[in-house]
């Protein structure tokens, strides 16, 4: 990424901060001990505005010992970075305040200064900081990898892509051999969640690919295969691509081939995008290839590993599924290809109308707007028609891998997921109104709304860091999202009770359930919420039925240490025994990465526990010790009474050491009078 330059073609905006940062520095270095305090705020302000920009990082780091001998870190425990703990840098990094972020981050690029031997530091040998850093790599590599999560992106704002833009400079600097096992695993662990989105995953990937083949680099016994399976699967995932010979080479083999080889190549490629999620570029020109071949066009199948219900799609829609692939399956959109293979298998071209609407996709005319949305973010080849009809594709082939990026627009996000879950052909006409007509027009109680005339959503600014279906069409349900709540601001009680049903969809159960009193912020009614949340869900006191649609639900996210962090949007999708013949219940988290630590031993689980590609899970009592509201059925009461009273007791112990610490006195069951020290609802809080 290059720094921004200057309109004049003058300094660039990092060089003119970086210049304001040495004055800074300067005149700390120039001031006596004790009136350095009064620098330190001009300080880490330069410091924060350069850590911001892209190639901040190094500037910083370059300029470590004239912080340190100016005195930054004088009369702090960063004084003396030989007695530094690496497990304590990750929670001051994680700090909702912006000083102590942008302190911990100067010192890391101190430590990684020592360690490159750029600053001789009288009490730190390079190699003591060098496994330092090591340390704090390994034990936070959530920030290398995950973007930011809820509680990160509302306590920290901008600060948090600071963090991840200093973890990369990092592990480039001092290499991935010491953290590469541990890397390797999160790396599979966030592709068994199959989300849309996989860009992060493929660049650590092709940094680790350069490390592998590094003959310094110790590579652990367990990680060894694992790292080949990543790698193989993006470059040289069958024979006639072993050593990556880039794409016309490639090409040139293909046409050499028999079609035995050429059924390898397709059963190859279609294995290891089944096992990773990932699609190799080279598996985008094979499927070209054989579509310009009318002799092996057998052979599509077998290259997009369809099951029977899949193969049937393709024979009997093999007209549509070939023009798809010639519109949107390129080697720069390749990701697409598991999209369509995942969308042929669910069969959602029986629907009727999902098969005339593809047809009008692929025919759409863009608005100048989406056309330039899409332009901007993706580049220019593909075109953004290929864009958007590849985007269509993996939405509806991976409805839970739909993610919300860095945006307060979980909302939007989970209606997008929802639609394509559930109703594939309106998720097709919402994404023809944003693309063609540049707005969305739905209805709340009868009355029209429209995307083009309401107000500002809960986005402060348009997002871009989300899938072309979310680029262009979140903006318009976040404005609609957020007017129908401003329509509900003068009603008693919680917005959600009427802005659900009709933003999502009919099946949304009418029954709407909330512990939290609107006006105080205090939990109420508490025993009676959980007992009908078991009663509508679990299937011991329903009656063993089943979740038929997918329902929209209300979560208060808490962080690792079980502190109150915010309100955020789910869909439940299912409630099951587990192999375990635990209860769980598995649901649907627009925020990028469901495995999330919510604090007090509730972790989210992704896999291994039952769940789905794009699911998490938590055992039933846990997941109802973060719910504050669900819809429900209103005409199926279940058996509230038969809910053994410990069961509603342990869920509320796990409520009076998280989130509800505050809002309930221990061991009572009803909300108290006074003000709370938690944020409140009122008068219209959006969850995101």
């Amino acid at each position: 990424m290059k720094p921004t330059v200057d309109a004049n073609g003058g300094a660039t905006t990092l060089e003119k901060r970086a210049a304001s940062l040495d004055d800074a520095i300067q005149a700390m270095a120039e001031t006596r001990d004790f009136g350095k305090y009064t620098k330190l705020r001009r300080v880490l302000e330069a410091l924060r505005r350069v850590l911001v920009q892209p190639g901040g990082a190094a500037a910083v780091q370059a300029r470590a010992q004239a912080l340190e001998e100016a005195g930054l870190f004088q009369g702090t425990d960063w004084a003396t970075p030989e007695i530094l703990i690496p497990a304590l840098v990750g929670p001051g990094l994680y700090s909702g305040d912006a000083d102590t972020v942008v302190m911990e981050a100067t010192s890391e690029l101190r430590m990684l200064a020592v360690a490159r031997g750029d600053f001789e530091h009288p009490t730190l040998p390079a190699e003591d900081a060098r496994q330092f850093l090591s340390q704090v790599l390994g034990a936070n590599l959530e920030l290398l990898f995950n973007p930011p999560t809820e509680a990160e992106r509302i306590q920290q704002g901008r600060t948090a892509q600071l963090v991840r833009d200093l973890f990369r400079h990092l592990a480039d600097e001092i290499g991935y051999d010491t953290v590469l096992d541990k890397l390797v695993d999160e790396i599979w662990r966030i592709l068994r969640q199959r989300p849309i989105q996989v860009e992060a995953a493929q660049s650590l990937i092709t940094r680790i690919s350069i490390y592998r083949n590094d003959p310094d680099v110790a590579l652990g016994v367990s990680s060894g295969q694992g790292i080949d399976r990543l790698i193989s699967s993006l470059f040289g995932t069958t024979e006639a691509c072993r050593e990556d010979p880039g794409l016309d080479v490639f090409r040139s083999r293909l046409e050499a081939m028999d079609a035995v080889g050429l059924q390898y190549e397709a059963t190859g490629f279609a294995r290891a995008m089944h096992d990773t999620g990932l699609v190799s570029p080279y598996h985008a020109e094979l499927l070209r290839f054989l579509l310009s071949e009318s002799e092996h066009l057998y052979l599509v199948g077998e290259a997009l590993g369809l099951s029977d219900t899949g193969r049937n799609c393709l024979m009997r829609y093999s007209q549509l599924v070939h023009r798809l692939i010639e519109v949107a399956v390129h080697p720069q959109t390749a990701q697409c290809v598991y999209g369509l293979a995942l969308l042929l298998d669910r069969g959602i071209l029986y629907e009727p109308p999902v098969v005339p609407a593809l047809w009008r996709q692929l025919a759409l005319e863009l608005s100048p707007v989406a056309h330039e949305r899409l332009t901007t973010v993706f580049g220019d080849t593909p075109g953004p028609r290929a864009r958007l009809v590849a985007g269509v594709l993996s939405v509806l082939g991976l409805p839970l891998g739909v993610g919300q990026g860095d945006n307060p627009t979980c909302q939007s996000a989970r209606a997008l997921s929802m639609w394509a879950y559930n109703d594939p052909d309106y998720l097709l006409q919402v994404v023809v109104w944003a693309a063609r007509d540049d707005e969305i027009l739905m209805h709340f109680e009868g009355q029209p709304i429209s995307s083009k005339d309401s107000g500002t959503g809960v986005a402060s600014t348009l997002p871009t860091d989300l899938d072309p279906v979310s680029l262009l069409v979140v903006p318009h349900l976040d404005r609609i999202y957020a007017e129908m709540g401003r329509r509900c601001v003068e009603r008693p009680g919680d917005p959600h009770r009427w802005v659900n049903p009709e933003f999502h969809g009919w099946w949304t159960a009418r029954g709407f359930h909330i512990n939290v009193d609107v006006a105080t912020g205090n939990l109420v009614e508490l025993d009676e919420f959980l007992r009908q949340f078991h009663a509508s869900y679990h299937p011991f006191y329903n009656g063993e039925q089943p979740l038929i649609h997918p329902q929209p639900a209300g979560v208060a996210v808490t962080d690792s240490a079980a502190r109150y962090v915010g309100w955020h949007a789910i869909t439940i999708l299912r409630v099951a025994p587990d192999p375990q013949d635990v209860m769980r219940v598995y649901f649907y988290n627009p925020n990028n990465d469901s495995g999330q630590d919510w604090g007090d031993g509730v972790v989210v689980s992704t896999a291994g526990n039952g769940e789905r590609f794009g699911e998490g899970s938590l055992p039933f009592d846990q997941f109802a010790s973060r719910l504050y509201i669900f819809h429900a059925d209103p005409l199926e009461h279940g058996e509230p009474e038969r809910v053994p009273a410990e069961d509603v007791t342990r869920i509320i112990g796990y409520i009076e050491r998280s989130w509800g610490n505050d809002r309930l006195p221990a061991g009572m069951l009803q909300a108290v009078e006074g003000p709370v020290t938690t944020p409140v609802v009122v008068p219209w809080t959006p969850e995101g």
